[in-house]
Order: structure tokens, then C-alpha cells, then sequence
């Protein structure tokens, strides 16, 4: 799914993660997650599922599944956590202090933007519509529905890319997740993590670690800016 605008600089871009950068939502999907099982008779562990972060939710539950000795379908028991989850979002789900500014200061800035999440595209729209960053206002917006291998896979970042049409060097990522850092190497992009989720130590593959994305500045994303 693409969404043109125009640029004056079209030879830059900005990818931003979803879950764990944009939106406090990490929290959400493992509560949802945690009730899922709950219902199916298991009761699993909110950290089961941190080895899982930013690969997708077929991973994330599928891999817990796995550790339990479970044999689940894990299409029915994903849309059933999405279910969950949609229910828990307009009362908790918030944006991280300083995200929306961010997008917009990179709007501005004439750069080209995009959001790649291993998330499925109805979580996708459900978080930007709750945030204030509906589906529109971006360039180009990909999830897991358009790739096949998941992070820490780079096929999401050059999907989006390839969306943006912007060659992949000159491309800043923003994550949350050691696996997303990692896609955003292998695909040969900048990137620049935010320890929301992880601790510096996890995301040292990174170009430039930061605390929070309310504390990234534009020279972080592009060290030449000059305005």
C-alpha cells in the first residue's frame, strides 16, 4: 500500500518501525497474547514472548505455542489476539512523547516517510488511526502481509524502499528491537535505535542508540542536515 506526496527531497527517507517506536504498544500485544492462551486453557508468561518481539505475530505466538508443547492454528489464534488487542487499544494504547512530532518534523524537512511493521495491516491502521498518523499520511506503508520473510529478514525495509523509491542508502530506519536493527543492516540502511523496549547493550548493531525517539534530532537520522 503507497501513499504519494510530494517531496522536495525525494532522495531521502525514513522508515519508522511501529510497535515499540511509534506506539507504546508492546505492552498491549502481550496482554492480548497472555489472555489468548489464557483461553485456551494455558497460562503462559508475559516474558515468553520477548524473545519474539518485532518478528511478527505468527512468530510471537507461534513460538510460544511451540514452547508449551501446543499445536494451535496459529491463523485463527492470531485474529483472535487481534480481537483483544482492538478492544484494549482506544482505552490504552498512546504514542511514545516526541513520535508524531518526529514524523511531522521529517514531513517538513521535505523527506520522504514510511512505517514497516511485522504487524498485519489491521493492526497497522488501528494503531496510526489511534495516534493521529492515519494510513495518509504516510508514503508508503508496509506490513506483513506484503513480504514473506519476517525480521530478522531485511524484505520489509527493502519492500518499503522499493515503495518509497529511494535507493536503500539513502535510508534511515528507526527501531525498537535487536531483530529490527538487524533487517535494518542487511538491507544496508542507517539505523537508529531507541531503547523503549531494549537496553543499549541489545541494540548495539545499531548506527546510534538513543533513549527515547523524543530525543532524536534530524542530524541523528541524516548527519548532513544542514536545515
Amino acid at each position: 500500500m503507497v501513499f504519494k506526496q510530494m517531496s522536495q527531497k525525494p532522495d531521502k527517507a525514513v522508515i519508522f518501525d511501529m510497535d515499540g517506536v511509534l506506539t507504546d504498544s508492546e505492552p498491549l500485544i502481550n496482554e492480548a497474547s497472555v489472555k489468548m492462551f489464557a483461553e485456551l486453557g494455558v497460562k503462559v508468561q508475559p516474558e515468553d514472548f520477548y524473545p519474539y518481539v518485532g518478528t511478527g505475530e505468527k512468530h510471537y505466538i507461534g513460538g510460544v505455542a511451540e514452547k508449551y508443547g501446543m499445536t494451535i492454528d496459529l491463523f485463527e489464534a492470531k485474529m483472535r489476539t487481534y480481537e483483544i488487542y482492538l478492544k484494549l487499544a482506544p482505552r490504552k494504547l498512546r504514542s511514545f512523547p516526541g513520535a508524531v512530532e518526529l514524523v511531522h518534523r521529517c514531513r517538513d524537512q521535505g523527506w520522504k516517510i514510511g512505517v514497516a511493521s511485522s504487524a498485519d495491516m489491521i493492526k497497522i491502521e488501528a494503531n496510526m488511526a489511534q495516534i493521529g498518523l492515519p494510513l495518509e499520511t504516510w508514503d508508503a506503508v508496509t506490513g506483513a502481509d506484503h513480504v514473506e520473510h519476517k525480521k530478522p529478514a531485511p524484505d520489509i525495509f527493502l519492500a518499503s524502499a522499493r515503495q518509497l523509491e529511494v535507493k536503500s542508502s539513502q535510508c534511515v530506519v528507526i527501531e525498537d528491537a535487536s531483530h529490527g536493527v538487524q533487517a535494518a543492516k542487511s538491507a544496508g540502511m542507517r539505523c537508529v535505535a531507541v531503547t523503549h523496549t531494549f537496553s543499549a547493550d541489545r541494540l548495539a548493531q545499531a548506527d546510534l542508540i538513543k533513549e527515547t525517539i523524543g530525543k532524536i534530532l534530524l542530524t541523528d537520522l541524516f548527519p548532513d542536515v544542514t536545515s
